[in-house]
């Protein structure tokens, strides 16, 4: 019994002299959030003038790139001949049509099918007694899954049509 008491004390005696660094604890803690607020703020300032200055650039190309076509068009000659009494004008121009880029690499829709066809294999390889016949339909399954998923990638990307 007398070391029960004992313990007791020694534990309030404990919990008392430790309120005071709980206290000196609390004000580090609260400094610390009005630090880290404060850098936050300023963090989203930058970011918000990064967005700006972006902004500010993209419209800046997209009125070089008028300007181009508009000098383009202004280079453009128009010559006439005579064919058969009528006059044709005839466009001589200093730019090519260029084409769309070729698309390289997999397509997400082809991905998601070999990622798929992977993983179900795995799974049906776990899943059944038979190996050879879990594979196989966790393969096709898999396989089909992740080309649905992918193929809605594809279209949300502009890749498929």
């Amino acid at each position: 019994m007398k070391t029960i008491i004992t313990m007791f004390a020694l534990a309030v005696a404990l919990t008392g002299c430790s309120n005071n660094d709980k206290a000196n604890n609390t004000q580090a803690y609260r400094d610390s959030i009005k630090k880290a607020v404060q850098d936050s703020i300023k963090l989203d300032s930058f970011q918000r003038a990064e967005v700006q200055a972006k902004e500010k650039a993209r419209i800046d190309s997209l009125a070089e790139a008028k300007a181009a076509s508009q000098a383009a068009a202004a280079r453009r000659t128009y010559a006439s001949r005579r064919s058969s009494g009528s006059v044709h004008p005839v466009v001589q121009s200093d730019y090519y049509e260029q084409t769309a880029p070729r698309k390289k690499g997999w397509s997400a829709a082809a991905k998601g099918a070999a990622i798929g066809a992977g993983a179900g294999a795995v799974t049906g390889i776990l899943v059944d007694k038979k190996d050879a016949r879990g594979a196989i339909i966790g393969g096709v399954v898999g396989a089909g899954t992740g080309y649905v998923i992918g193929r809605q990638k594809d279209k949300q990307t502009g890749r498929a049509q």
